[in-house]
């Protein structure tokens, strides 16, 4: 289960953005999570819950941004939302489709610090 360590890693980066900015405690943390990004959104959410437990971020939320495949297509030379991550095919033109723009990102993006 590999969502622990994101978790505990997303625990780290969020204390050390407190301490910068001299907040107390952590209300919530908002991230980006690309489809493609091989991580488990309700195995992250649980291992969140762990993570924070005993740390300025205890009881806080994460917010999750779930981010669909987006392609460019050569053959339409436009980027297109990919239906179906089992077939890169383009909606449009049926084209098979290798160059992927978004989908792939975990990024934190923003917090709510007291």
């Amino acid at each position: 289960m590999h969502e622990l360590s994101i978790a505990l890693s997303i625990v780290d980066v969020a204390e050390e953005e407190m301490r910068k900015n001299g907040g107390t405690q952590v209300t919530a943390v908002h991230l980006k999570l690309g489809v493609l990004s091989g991580v488990v959104r309700e195995a992250l959410l649980s291992a969140y819950g762990l993570a924070t437990e005993g740390t300025a971020l205890a009881g806080s939320s994460l917010v999750i941004e779930d981010l669909p495949v987006i392609a460019h297509c050569a053959k339409c030379d436009a980027p297109r939302a990919i239906n179906s991550i089992d077939w890169f095919i383009c909606p449009e033109c049926q084209s098979p489709i290798s160059d992927v723009l978004q989908g792939r990102e975990m990024q934190v993006v923003a917090m709510e610090i007291q």
